[in-house]
């Protein structure tokens, strides 16, 4: 029977409201997730979740897709802290659903290096039939799995097909990360080569680039494609490890993309007929609020509700399609065995 795989269990796609479909709701603040467990802690963590949720019902969201891969932003190395998602479900009354994934090289934890792709996939497959670790929640999407900054590593490539190998055996689909939005036709190259149905993908970070190319790169090849950086209109780079620095002035490298950019993208696609295939999220964390005091950091999560979707009214775009992406578009692709 189909379903959407949520953290409290599987409930009926009809059940879900509006979705933002790629989210870290553990990161909002330094704790275990991100000091290494020398400050804060779970309970701090889930209260100023649950927080920072409460207005997202009157938006018409109830569902989040929580996309921390192994070893960042939130998944622990026996996924012990989906039952912070559980408790913040349970607290909020909001879906929640949890992602499997493995993110960058420089980031990933060294048990992932000793397992080749059918190990990593087999690894997945009990995330998502019996769940992470001994905790019995159980995963309903694949993601964000990553490739690099222009680059995709050996490592990668491995983790990206032990992704596609779990969506067959699953149903579950995968949700792609795409560092500033590159390598975006060879991931493309790599789950057409395993077989993957590219109508139960989302290439993710694609409000990114300034370039339209990849983007309809995406969609002509079938897949769908994410606009989900919304808010984040000023960030760093952060493909590794702090570097260890010196006192004094350094350079850092950083990005500008303007939400009317990201708004006028939208519009173009939704005008070529790409409504369907296209989703909007936040990706909001900690780090970004601090660094967009004027989106996220204003406005949190009601920021694409309050903020950005007028922004695409302004650019003609109808409540219809607004919907289309909101509503329609997340239920089809976490529908467990969902169809185009």
């Amino acid at each position: 029977m189909s379903h959407v795989q949520t953290v409290l269990g599987p409930v009926s796609a009809e059940e879900l409201g509006g979705v933002l479909p790629h989210e870290h709701l553990l990161s909002l603040v330094p704790g275990p997730w991100l000091s290494g467990g020398r400050s804060g802690g779970r309970p701090d963590a889930i209260r100023i979740a649950v927080d920072a949720l409460a207005p997202l019902k009157d938006a018409g969201v109830d569902t989040i897709v929580d996309l921390s891969p192994y070893g960042v932003v939130g998944r622990s190395a026996t996924g012990s802290n989906v039952l912070a998602l559980r408790e913040l479900s349970e607290r909020t009354g909001l879906h929640v659903v949890a992602g499997s994934s493995v993110y960058l090289e420089a980031m990933s934890p060294a048990w992932v290096r000793d397992l080749d792709a059918d190990g990593l996939a087999e690894r997945f497959i009990s995330d998502a039939t019996t769940g992470f670790g001994d905790t019995g929640v159980r995963a309903g999407i694949f993601g964000e799995q990553a490739t690099g900054l222009g680059v995709v590593t050996d490592f990668e490539e491995k983790n990206l097909r032990a992704a596609a190998r779990a969506a067959r055996a699953t149903g579950l689909a995968i949700a792609t990360h795409t560092t500033h939005g590159t390598m975006v036709r060879e991931q493309i190259a790599i789950l057409t080569d395993e077989n993957t149905d590219l109508s139960r993908v989302v290439i993710g970070h694609l409000d990114i680039p300034e370039s339209p190319d990849d983007v309809l790169y995406a969609l002509n090849a079938g897949a769908n494609v994410a606009i989900d950086t919304i808010g984040k209109q000023h960030w760093d780079f952060f493909l590794g490890a702090e570097p260890v620095r010196a006192d004094g002035e350094y350079t850092k490298r950083a990005y500008f993309r303007s939400d009317v950019s990201r708004a006028a993208r939208v519009a173009d696609l939704v005008a070529a007929g790409w409504a369907d295939r296209l989703f909007l999220a936040m990706d909001l964390t900690g780090a970004e609020a601090y660094l967009n005091p004027l989106t996220h950091g204003q406005w949190g999560y009601s920021y694409l509700s309050a903020v950005f979707l007028p922004l695409l009214r302004d650019h003609g775009v109808t409540e219809t399609d607004i919907a289309t992406m909101t509503h329609v578009n997340p239920r089809r692709l976490l529908t467990v065995g969902g169809t185009r």
